[in-house]
């Protein structure tokens, strides 16, 4: 007889998938936003956090301990308050002087609870709910893990950003106004001169506070070079500019100079021309285009500095963001550091923010930019320590919330060390003897081909210039079209079909999934060939392709659970996901190469003919009718 009291999906469910999206985002993306602010070089940061997504990709070999070792519920809960504790550790490693090496290994240690967070809770979402909640709540626990992700790059970065905006000195506010109507002028590296007012009053920054940039730029530009007037590309003449920049700023003590730091210059292509293997799709399956010219993306060059020399030893540290308006006016911050350190002697010096400016803007818009100099440590002390706060508290909260399902039992086999290690191996064996094993890697793997390589491509197809067979849309355009409605469009996908598997069973729905996957995928098909297209029609296309995505996703996301079921499912599951990934990456590798061959018509056109994997797999595989389904109880 089963005494234990049936808890809510609802009560556990939304908070278990957050809490699982969390760490992943404060390790991937808020620890590389926290070393920029502390002034960790570009290079130390590509090159350290880089290997941080290095537990997430390994996750698979260990996850057979966390089946044979204690429950999913217990491994779960210990993972939870694990990474709380690792927060804090971050928070209060923040201000000692050695935090670079430190945080770093904290950070390795969360990546890797996290990563055995996500195979206990899989695991236990199998264990926890019957074939029909399963596919009921698929679409909700891929929601919330989707919601953590924006709350951590957008809530928590925002804390931290306020907190050194109310901590140090004034603000600079910097309005940049790009106008096509306005005539171009050359960037100004003359720095800042102050008059006698300006030195007084207490200490801020002094900068212009309103820009006016062009958002065209001429072909050629003329140079004084050593007292010679020169003509340049104007690509080159970009190049020049920041390179001025970044000497400037790294010569007068601003910047420190990046190890081994080398700036693109004109982007020329390689004079060794293309492959034999790439001229030959290129001429055979390649879009016949008339050669372009490519326009050219303004640059303004800004200067900013103290008004006051601090005190002796004193540092003050300015960062320099996006705070409104359109990002089609770009802030420079990949080749250039926008972090600066003032002090006794460089404070009189002027400091140069480099900004791009998108060709394709076809009317006035503005962006504002502010610099904060407040107490940085501080700032990410108190994120962390948010961060930590909530895990004690959703591990409290799931020692209550989370049921105890009869099925999720303790493994004998994890009593002694011979049996721990006999059902290791015991668990690769018995995956890889399933039936129908091999056809179900091939669904792995190629039931999202088309996706795999249109998710690459889709944000450079809506940014290129439509001579290049893009849409032409400026950056900020960019971001409400696939960083809003189309995240919509997947939500909504999602969600709903999770309730559609959950009232037909995945059997019922396996077909229109796989179809609306890749019917879809028409939408850029058509984009690609009719181009001049409003803004309108490109949100409605690229909404019907999300939600497509996102409602074909739950076949795939259930038929790993299915595949799962038995007796190491958790571990099983963790081994689907890890041929989920490679399914994404390796198509992914390639399109970029093959995109550039033949042209985006093409390149979409070969995305629907990858469909016909989407549809053939499918018509391989076996699923029990009865899978996801509601099963009535009889009295």
């Amino acid at each position: 007889m089963n005494n234990i009291k049936k808890r809510s999906p609802w009560a556990w469910i939304p908070t278990l998938y957050f809490a699982q999206g969390l760490p992943y985002v404060a390790v991937m993306t808020i620890s590389v936003i926290m070393y920029k602010r502390l002034g960790i070089s570009n290079t130390d940061i590509a090159l350290y956090t880089g290997w941080l997504y290095l537990p997430w990709v390994i996750k698979p070999f260990w996850s057979p301990f966390v089946d044979i070792i204690k429950t999913k519920r217990w491994w779960t809960l210990t993972m939870q308050w694990a990474i709380a504790f690792a927060l804090a550790g971050i928070a209060f490693t923040i201000p000692t002087p050695f935090f670079f090496q430190l945080t770093l290994a904290i950070f390795w240690i969360v990546g890797f609870t996290s990563a055995t967070h996500d195979i206990a809770a899989d695991g236990f979402y199998m264990l926890a709910l019957s074939e029909h909640e399963q596919s009921l709540y698929v679409g909700i626990r891929s929601t919330f893990y989707r919601v953590a992700t924006v709350a951590g790059q957008g809530i928590l970065v925002i804390i931290a950003g306020l907190i050194e905006t109310n901590s140090g000195l004034p603000p600079m506010q910097l309005t940049v106004n790009a106008d096509p109507t306005a005539g171009w002028t050359a960037a100004n590296l003359d720095g800042i001169t102050a008059t006698e007012a300006d030195l007084q009053g207490e200490m801020q920054f002094l900068s212009p506070s309103v820009v006016k940039v062009s958002t065209s730029a001429p072909e050629m530009v003329t140079l004084n070079i050593a007292g010679q007037d020169s003509v340049v590309p104007f690509r080159r003449y970009v190049s020049i500019m920041r390179d001025s920049v970044r000497c400037l700023n790294e010569k007068n003590g601003f910047v420190k100079a990046e190890k081994d730091n080398v700036v693109a210059t004109s982007g020329n292509p390689s004079e060794d021309g293309p492959g034999a293997f790439t001229a030959w799709v290129r001429d055979n399956f390649g879009e016949k285009r008339e050669p372009v010219t490519a326009k050219n993306n303004n640059i303004a060059v800004i200067g900013l500095r103290l008004n006051k020399k601090p005190a002796q030893g004193e540092t003050v540290v300015l960062n320099v963001t996006h705070k409104s308006g359109d990002r089609s006016i770009k802030l420079e911050q990949n080749l250039l550091s926008t972090r600066f350190e003032f002090n006794e002697h460089n404070w009189d010096k002027t400091a140069y923010l480099f900004y791009e400016v998108d060709h394709k803007l076809s009317s006035a818009v503005t962006a504002t930019f502010e610099g904060a100099s407040g107490n940085i440590p501080m700032a990410w002390l108190t994120v962390f320590a948010v961060l930590s706060a909530f895990f004690f508290i959703v591990a409290l909260y799931h020692g209550w919330a989370l049921p105890q399902p009869a099925s999720d039992g303790h493994n004998e086999a994890g009593n002694t060390a011979s049996g721990i290690i006999r059902e290791f191996f015991e668990t690769f064996k018995s995956f890889f003897q399933k039936k129908q094993i091999w056809v179900a890697v091939a669904f792995m793997l190629l039931y999202r081909l088309p996706e795999a390589q249109l998710v690459k491509l889709i944000n450079p197809f809506l940014l290129d210039p439509v001579d290049k067979g893009g849409l032409g849309l400026t950056t900020g355009e960019v971001g409400i079209v696939y960083g809003t409605v189309g995240i919509i469009g997947l939500t909504i996908g999602g969600i709903i079909g999770g309730m559609m598997a959950a009232r037909g069973g995945l059997r019922k729905w396996l077909w229109p999934m796989a179809w609306s996957m890749s019917l879809t995928c028409l939408t850029f098909v058509y984009l690609s060939y009719a181009q001049d297209c409003s803004l309108f029609v490109i949100n409605v296309c690229v909404f019907i392709e999300q939600f497509g995505y996102g409602f074909g996703f739950t076949a795939y996301m259930l038929y790993l659970i299915y595949f799962s079921e038995g007796r190491h499912k958790t571990a099983h599951y963790a081994i689907c996901t890890g041929f989920m990934a490679l399914g994404m990456m390796l198509p992914g590798m390639a399109a970029g190469w093959l995109q550039e061959t033949i042209g985006y018509r093409h390149f979409f056109v070969w995305t629907m003919i990858c469909c016909a994997a989407t549809i053939g797999v499918c018509a391989f595989i076996k699923i029990d009718p009865n899978f996801g389904r509601k099963k009535i109880e009889k009295q």
